[in-house]
């Protein structure tokens, strides 16, 4: 293979202060005119559709990084970049002319961020398999606090535990405050310690949601009882927001004991990563036919990139 060619693309469109103006879902049409303008007409409703505007901003978003990701790497002019679906309902864009996936993508968005991870390049044999995830600790904190406060912690994983493997709400309710991952304080009490429960909680929806998506499966999916993230950590929160520079070792985790059906899963790809305080990343790819391949590419740091980027890009590419 020649690796040379491959490129792991992986970004953060931050969409929390986009747009301020729009105090309402419908007031994008005036406010972000130039990106509604770059979706098809199908998108564009479903994106008006959605009753908070925050929700909105982040589909308008969404829709937006996959025809960038494929026009800017895969070459092709931005009213041509048809976006379909797999067997499994899972957005690809395929070339007319090859038949081929010259860029295989997927998005995430949770809080106001949407990430994107993407390989273009890749000539086999075979697909890739990616899956993305982003997620926000802080997002429901005061609502998770009171449920646990008058439920209690194991309540309160139980009420998830369908979407969980066979041994991971065991772990959670009985195994996390002997772990000590995560960066919990040796004298940690109270909110303290049910703030380090959470951060682990979601760091196991976060890697179980970017692997379920990467297969092109939903979390309804029958087998998700048989895969199982075992003996997981916590990366450490971030203190500055963004990844890469100051990162330390213990706010990204690469190895992860990942069982399927009692077999321990040697062919995927996973990196979590904090990012700030609360949010934490996790990119999952796999190419099925060749394992090595895909184990041989660095999930480094994502990066953030503006929408107005992306819109020039887009708009640039449109008169291609």
């Amino acid at each position: 293979m020649a690796s040379d060619k491959v490129k792991v693309i992986q970004y953060l469109v931050d969409t929390r202060k986009l747009w301020p103006a729009a105090a309402k879902t419908k007031d994008l049409e005036n406010e972000a005119p130039r990106a509604l303008a770059l979706l098809t007409e199908e998108e564009k409703v479903a994106v008006l559709r959605y009753y908070f505007v925050a929700d909105a901003k982040m589909a308008l978003a969404s829709h937006l990084l996959k025809h960038w990701v494929v026009s800017k790497y895969a070459g092709v002019a931005w009213w041509e970049t048809t976006l379909t679906r797999d067997a499994k309902k899972k957005p690809i864009y395929v070339d007319p002319a090859t038949g081929a996936q010259p860029v295989f993508f997927n998005v995430s968005h949770q809080a106001g961020l949407v990430a994107l991870i993407a390989v273009a390049g890749y000539p086999g044999p075979g697909p890739v398999d990616v899956g993305v995830d982003v997620v926000c600790t802080s997002e429901r904190r005061d609502r998770d606090h009171r449920t646990i406060g008058a439920e209690g912690w194991a309540k309160f994983v139980d009420m998830h535990a369908d979407v969980f493997g066979r041994s991971e709400a065991g772990y959670l309710k009985a195994d996390l405050l002997g772990s000590r991952s995560g960066g919990l304080p040796p004298l940690a009490r109270d909110a303290e310690i049910t703030d380090f429960k959470l951060r682990c909680f979601y760091t196991l929806w976060c890697l179980r949601e970017a692997y379920v998506k990467m297969t092109g499966d939903a979390l309804l999916a029958e087998w998700l009882k048989d895969l199982e993230f075992r003996r997981f950590r916590a990366p450490e929160p971030g203190v500055g927001f963004a990844q890469g520079d100051g990162e330390g070792e213990r706010q990204v985790i690469r190895e992860h004991e990942i069982v399927f059906k009692g077999r321990l899963v040697d062919d995927v790809n996973i990196s979590l990563r904090s990012l700030g305080p609360d949010y934490m990343t996790c990119s999952a790819l796999r190419t099925p036919q060749r394992k090595e391949d895909g184990l041989g590419w660095d999930l480094g740091p994502f990066e953030f990139l503006s929408v107005d980027q992306v819109i020039a890009d887009a708009e640039a590419a449109s008169s291609v």
